[in-house]
């Protein structure tokens, strides 16, 4: 169906196809896909620009230390700009486009002159080339840097849809699902306390979710439902929330969750809210969020084509999507 998309395996349901936009054309996926994989599988490498001098950009990891396919959803109220499409649930119907570019994305007019003129744009060069005649600051010189550097534009129509808040209490906070969440909540709902399990993706087992490696002598992703399943029996003693991005630890234990309760639908059904924000108050608060892999340095290493090594190797076992045809470790 599509050119980078491998034959077997993956955690997508290949029996149903999503149609979805970016920049106006069509493209399909797969339930299971986020953009970013279902763009990777229809062999699109090129999905942004940088946001002072325009440089191409393409896709670099997948997960929400994406830095450079941030792109705009929906339109109207529900219009949302700089979303890292690793993060975004593919659905049928999902219209994307690329942001900061002028007159396409694939023709830069700002990336082209600044590409020509990068010997005289130094880092800082505007706050000092640009501070004379002072009256020309707000009429011009403004205007024109707000358009080169910037990415997306904000909503200017009422938002429809509806969010919530919620205060919880609890005396283990456990923030990630992967195998260490898992275990440490596991372990705390043993012990007897109160459990809350959150998680940022869509479903449990963090990086197990990319690994065809087996646990205790069986298929990682047995054991995760295992576990979860031996969660869910303790009944309203744990928690668990999937979607669920803590952003903050504060005094007396609180931490702020978002969760993102519908954003996976084309619209929220009217029972539900699109968004739900939390306040919890937790007695112990254990962080297992996992790593961020890191990458090297060297020339030109931030244009499309360059992939993390983990992001190359999630794509190909969570998704089954090949990363390039070509490849250079």
């Amino acid at each position: 169906m599509t050119s980078h998309r491998l034959a077997r395996g993956g955690l997508i349901d290949r029996s149903a196809r999503l149609g979805f936009t970016f920049d106006g054309q069509r493209y399909e996926g797969h339930p299971g896909d986020t953009l970013a994989s279902a763009l990777l599988a229809n062999g699109v490498r090129l999905v942004g620009r940088s946001f002072k001098y325009h440089r191409p950009r393409g896709i670099l990891s997948a997960g929400s230390e994406e830095p450079n396919a941030l792109v705009e959803l929906r339109s109207g109220g529900r219009h949302e700009p700089n979303t890292r499409a690793t993060m975004v649930e593919l659905y049928d119907g999902l219209a994307a486009n690329s942001q900061n570019r002028w007159p396409s994305l694939s023709f830069d007019a700002l990336g082209v002159v600044n590409g020509l003129l990068a010997p005289v744009f130094p880092a800082g060069f505007y706050y000092k080339t640009f501070m004379w005649p002072a009256s020309f600051w707000e009429p011009v010189y403004e205007r024109i840097i707000r358009r080169a550097a910037g990415l997306g534009t904000a909503p200017t129509e009422t938002d429809p849809d509806r969010y919530e808040r919620r205060h919880a209490f609890c005396d283990v906070l456990v923030v990630g699902g992967g195998p260490a969440g898992l275990s440490a909540a596991l372990a705390a709902a043993e012990a007897g306390a109160r459990v809350i399990l959150c998680d940022e993706g869509d479903r449990f087992g963090g990086s197990l979710l990319g690994e065809d490696e087996p646990v205790e002598g069986r298929p990682a992703t047995d054991w995760v439902a295992d576990r979860l399943a031996t969660l869910r029996g303790f009944g309203d003693r744990v928690t668990l929330v999937p979607r669920g991005t803590a952003f903050g630890i504060y005094d007396h234990g609180t931490v702020g969750l978002v969760e993102r309760v519908a954003d996976h639908l084309a619209e929220p059904p009217a029972h539900l809210p699109r968004q739900r924000f939390w306040t919890i108050r937790a007695t112990a608060i254990v962080v297992a969020a996992g790593a961020i892999e890191q990458p090297l340095v060297f020339p030109n290493n931030d244009r499309p084509g360059v992939m993390l090594a983990g992001a190359a190797h999630r794509y190909a076992h969570r998704y089954a999507v090949a990363a390039g045809k070509r490849v250079l470790v």
